[in-house]
């Protein structure tokens, strides 16, 4: 027996020592199996071991006293082992003192390894149905690309028809009106601190007028309008933005009884282009939204098809265009009261330093069912561009209004 095994024979049977347990206790020290057995000379050194590594069998010195069944074949066997102390000690316990013998343990033999269970192969423990064999296609896998656009359109379409014989009291004249406005809207936002609105606006109305006796239809409503706004995020909702409104209006508008063009398409055509901050806000549950763009560095550009419309429009006369620079802002809102009744505005303003041109639009729209609405509509203005006479009643301020009431349509 090398010296590492019986050092740890030895310090097991001294840690078992170390407690003296009396007879018919749960379990007896080496000294008292030794004592029992009448054998003084069971020592860590008098139990030798065949193998390098400590036998399974010395458990049994620590263990509760029992007689096990393999005791008795393997003292008297004639094999010729001569490292049995251990179990002649038992087994000299269990003829001497039977009464500290605990029970009868029937034992595998330690020195043989359990069999491990090898299971059975799964073709013989399951008998599986034989699949037919099958030709399968070759499968195109799609993958589709996140679409960073986001699109909205609302149209409304209104007619008004008024009919008064000719001996009303009131000397009014009958006529007909409708009115057509058109928004497109083409957003894009990458989710990656960049974005792009797009909005375009068309609005065209008619009305007739008996007065005039040089133009039986007259324009009451024309407006072309695109506004453009590229953005950087900044923070979390303020953005580095470029902006850009273009304005001009579809049709020709002339003076009552009259065959002088006032403006038409292009002329003017209002052309603003600046650099700055934009906020965009959502409050209320997301019921108040839109956006608040300020810019100290505006150019404003105005072109005149005419040039007969130059000086109208505070262009030198014979030229066709004119530039200045100043500063800009433009606040635009939505507020969805309920599923019923909203309110737009749009507040806009800018000024070369030597002239202001302020534009607030509002339209208040209740909603009559999911088609039908009624829509009221004011835009003051302030202008004092060179060109423009003051008014002895309301000087530069001008204001436009109507109700009507059509068909809506959201996308």
């Amino acid at each position: 027996m090398n010296v590492s095994m019986k050092r740890i024979v030895f310090i097991s049977a001294m840690l078992v020592s170390v407690v003296t347990l009396p007879a018919g206790a749960s379990g007896l020290t080496l000294k008292e199996v030794a004592l029992a057995s009448n054998e003084p000379y069971l020592t860590a050194d008098s139990i030798t071991l065949n193998s390098p590594s400590p036998s399974p069998r010395h458990m049994r010195l620590f263990l509760p006293p029992a007689f096990h069944t393999d005791l008795a074949r393997q003292c008297f066997s004639l094999d010729g082992k001569d490292d049995l102390a251990a179990e002649r000690a038992l087994l000299a316990v269990c003829i001497r003192r039977p009464d500290l013998v605990r029970g009868v343990r029937r034992d595998v033999p330690l020195e043989k390894p359990l069999p491990a269970a090898v299971p059975p192969p799964l073709d013989e423990a399951f008998d599986f149905p034989s699949l037919p064999e099958r030709d399968f296609e070759p499968v195109e896998l799609y993958v589709k690309k996140p679409d960073f656009w986001t699109f909205k359109g609302d149209f409304y379409l209104s007619a008004v028809q008024n009919y008064y014989s000719g001996n009303w009291y009131q000397g009014l004249e009958s006529n007909f009106a409708w009115l057509a406005k058109i928004t497109l809207e083409a957003n894009y936002d990458n989710k990656q601190k960049f974005t792009a609105d797009n909005k375009l606006e068309m609005n065209l109305g008619f009305q007739t007028d008996r007065s005039d006796e040089a133009h039986k239809v007259k324009t009451s409503e024309d407006l072309l309008r695109y506004t453009g706004m590229l953005g950087i995020q900044a923070t979390k909702r303020w953005y580095y933005t470029l902006q850009v409104i273009a304005a001009t209006q579809f049709m020709r508008t002339f003076d009552t009884n009259s065959s002088e063009v006032l403006s038409a398409f292009a002329s003017p055509l209002d052309v603003n282009a600046s650099v700055g901050m934009s906020y965009k806000f959502s409050l209320a549950k997301e019921r108040l939204t839109g956006s608040v763009y300020v810019s100290p560095a505006a150019l404003g550009f105005k072109y005149v098809d005419r040039r007969t419309l130059a000086e109208a429009n505070g262009i030198t006369p014979g030229r066709h265009s004119s530039a200045d620079f100043g500063y800009t802002f433009t606040i635009e809102g939505t507020w969805n009261f309920n599923d019923y009744i909203s309110w737009q505005t749009r507040l806009y303003g800018y000024s070369p330093y030597d002239r202001v041109e302020l534009q607030w639009e509002n339209t208040l729209t209740v909603k009559v069912s999911k088609i039908i609405a009624v829509s009221v509509y004011a835009y003051p203005r302030f202008d004092d561009s060179p060109g423009l006479v003051r008014d002895p009643s309301y000087g530069y301020f001008q204001l436009k209004e109507y109700t009507s009431f059509g068909l809506t349509y959201s996308l």
